[in-house]
């Protein structure tokens, strides 16, 4: 559903685009029938770096794994041309397992009593330098800068002296040595230790044997931490965001956001502080922060009353004063119980030129123009058929999930994910109709519904790519007696910078697809 007409002045350009076939591409770690997921697989955040040729994701259990662009074909060509691929050549884009490292352990709070866990929040990826990758990660309370890099193996190929030709002339290698020594004075009146005497005669010691370490073509990538920003936040880290400087990165907890040079870590400024002096006064939170993709002084934070608020580094040092508020006006006798909790924003993202921001609700996706504060220049219905589900979701605490959300990188689409690990990608130029609903499964039958009439469908109407579980509670029917499960969600999902591929994660597999 399109509120508002699409975009308006400066959007994508007018005239609706042919709606994308989507196609699965391939899935790593997905479990087999009956196999339980353990708690420290699930996958809790992803993201491609700029280029798309590398993805991270990071797990509950304080893992980073990355993954590398395989279907590269540089017909010649210098190694920065690779971004610009083939397609009449390669089938699909293809990754694969590139290496893992542990970023967190579970630490103890000892001063407040309070157990860290390991999850991995946020990553995101820094400028990249001389072959090495550098990336963050965060958990509830602790940063890290990692730097991954592949290293040559070095390793002992040989002796310096052929063994064969070397026995009798002295003790082989590994055997005890004798009481002679290779010194002609091995012992003086200084207690009887040997002397510093590292003399030779001439020609050399051909029973000397001593190892050959040589520098072979197999490499080994390593993670290095470089840094660690602790000790910054009273409250948990929900986002960290790089500045396009590529020198600063900002991190945002509930009620502040503090900006960090990546080369200093042990102190940081804080730049926006929403707490009050009394607690009993706080009656809103901040969900996310980012910074803006190309203006190195602009940033926008999100808050759990549903409103986005841009900051401007210039005006002062502490902005606690925004300089534009985007929120939606409440429609007059809508108000219930339920308003706010539904209202609060999980995720916000800049569109790749800056004009845009897209932020996710627990009902909704909302395109903004930064130009314009009046509201939403268009809405996406996501989880409308729910409405009257919330009180059921407020009891098994599902009206809490965080939806991510991410947006193509031409600005032409938007996509979010729901439950029974459905995805909803839809069309956001100017008289789009495209609305697609994917089940993250390789079956190919589950592939795609399209919606060619999106103001009159929503999720309950596919009722025919959901799938049942064995042993779990299907309790939430809809008016239509569409079955959803909400104990499997798509919380986390990132769309390709240049192309038209998805990264999606459904507990702990991760589901490729392209279009």
């Amino acid at each position: 559903m399109m509120s508002n007409g699409g975009l308006r002045e400066g959007a994508a350009p007018a005239g609706a685009l042919q709606p994308l076939e989507w196609k699965f591409s391939q899935v790593f770690g997905e479990r087999t029938a009956g196999e339980e997921v353990q708690e420290v697989d699930i996958i809790s955040a992803i993201e491609f770096d700029r280029s798309g040729n590398h993805l991270a994701t990071g797990d509950r259990g304080g893992r980073v794994v990355l993954f590398e662009r395989t279907d590269m074909h540089n017909h010649g060509g210098h190694r920065r041309d690779l971004e610009r691929i083939d397609y009449s050549i390669t089938r699909h884009p293809e990754f694969r397992y590139k290496t893992e490292f542990q970023s967190h352990e579970p630490e103890f709070d000892y001063l407040k009593s309070l157990e860290i866990e390991e999850k991995i929040n946020k990553i995101r990826w820094c400028q990249s330098a001389n072959g090495a990758s550098f990336l963050l990660s965060t958990n509830d309370k602790t940063i890290k800068f990692w730097k991954v890099q592949e290293k040559k193996v070095k390793k002992v190929c040989d002796m310096n002296v052929d063994p064969t030709k070397a026995m009798g002339n002295g003790p082989n290698v590994g055997s005890s040595v004798s009481s002679s020594s290779t010194s002609s004075k091995p012992y003086t009146a200084n207690g009887g230790y040997p002397i510093n005497d590292f003399s030779f005669p001439t020609g050399g010691l051909p029973s000397l044997h001593l190892p050959v370490v040589v520098t072979g073509h197999e490499t080994s990538l390593v993670a290095r931490c470089r840094r660690i920003y602790a000790h910054a936040h009273d409250y948990h880290i929900n986002s960290i965001s790089n500045n396009s400087d590529g020198e600063t990165f900002i991190s945002a907890d509930d009620l502040r956001i503090n900006l960090w040079n990546l080369e200093i870590s042990n102190q940081s400024f804080n730049i926006v502080d929403v707490k009050p002096a009394n607690m009993e006064d706080l009656t809103e939170v901040i969900t996310s922060a980012e910074f803006h993709p190309t203006h190195c002084n602009v940033l926008a934070y999100s808050s759990s009353k549903g409103s986005i608020r841009l900051v401007d580094l210039r005006q002062s040092a502490l902005c606690d004063s925004h300089s534009k508020l985007f929120e939606e006006q409440e429609a007059p006798g809508s108000r219930s119980f339920f308003t706010e909790i539904i209202a609060s924003i999980s995720d916000i993202k800049f569109a790749k030129n800056g004009r845009h921001i897209l932020s996710r609700d627990y009902m909704s996706l909302k395109l903004w123009d930064i130009n314009m504060d009046s509201g939403p220049v268009a809405t996406f219905q996501v989880h409308e058929h729910l409405r009257p589900k919330l009180c059921d979701l407020y009891e098994n605490d599902s009206i809490f999930d965080k939806f991510e959300c991410c947006l193509s990188g031409d600005g032409l689409r938007v996509a979010t994910g729901s439950y029974s690990n459905l995805f909803r990608v839809f069309g956001c130029s100017e008289g789009s109709t495209e609305a697609a609903t994917l089940e993250a499964s390789k079956n190919p039958m589950r592939r795609q519904v399209q919606t060619p009439a999106r103001p009159t469908r929503s999720l309950g109407s596919f009722s025919g790519v959901v799938r049942r579980v064995k042993g779990v509670d299907n309790s939430g029917v809809d008016t239509n007696g569409n079955t959803f499960d909400f104990t499997t969600k798509l919380l986390h999902l990132a769309w390709h910078p240049t192309e038209n591929s998805l990264a999606c994660a459904a507990s702990n597999s991760l589901y490729m697809y392209y279009a």
